[in-house]
């Protein structure tokens, strides 16, 4: 069989597609088509389960990582920020106490795929939920600003402690088996 790779054109410019490109696209696709297929609070249930996996996966992974059997808050913290620099995320810790980590955000893993695409920041909600509450106990996440939303960068508060004030629609809460 003889092969005519070597003879097809090419292209002048670099077309602006690569793996990385690639799946960010399906993914946005995904997602758009969830959310108008069945709106856009039933696909974030859809990608809450999938960030609720991923979540368990990479608790595990960091836990492994830092040789614990429980991060304390300070490798929590570090873990989030640490996880969403490896995907091409820009986050950084904004405040951290007793009671709230928060962190700020100048671009997203999913880059500008992600515009108009809210129902993906629950990726994000879910993760940062599941490795705080897994290891502390409880979590209470609210994305405040986000660049799917038209931010200019994103804001996400994950706190510490249960509140005596019920959560807002747009925090969601999660329970670890820590104590």
């Amino acid at each position: 069989m003889y092969l005519m790779t070597n003879v097809l054109p090419t292209p002048t410019k670099e077309p602006d597609h690569n793996k990385d490109v690639f799946l960010r696209s399906v993914l946005r696709e995904l997602t758009g088509i969830l959310e108008q297929t069945v709106g856009e609070q039933e696909a974030e249930a859809y990608v809450n389960y999938v960030g609720l996996s991923l979540g368990r996966a990479i608790n595990s992974a960091y836990r492994e990582a830092f040789s614990v059997d429980r991060l304390d808050p300070m490798q929590v913290a570090s873990t989030l920020v640490d996880l969403k620099a490896r995907i091409d995320g820009d986050f950084a810790i904004e405040s951290i106490d007793s009671e709230c980590i928060t962190l700020v955000n100048s671009a997203c893993p999913f880059g500008d795929r992600v515009i108009g695409r809210p129902s993906l920041c629950r990726m994000t909600a879910n993760v940062f939920g599941v490795v705080t509450a897994e290891n502390l106990g409880y979590a209470r996440v609210e994305i405040s600003e986000s660049i799917a939303r038209g931010d200019q960068g994103c804001r996400v508060v994950v706190s510490l402690a249960k509140g005596k004030i019920e959560p807002k629609p747009s925090e969601t809460e999660f329970f670890g088996a820590a104590a």
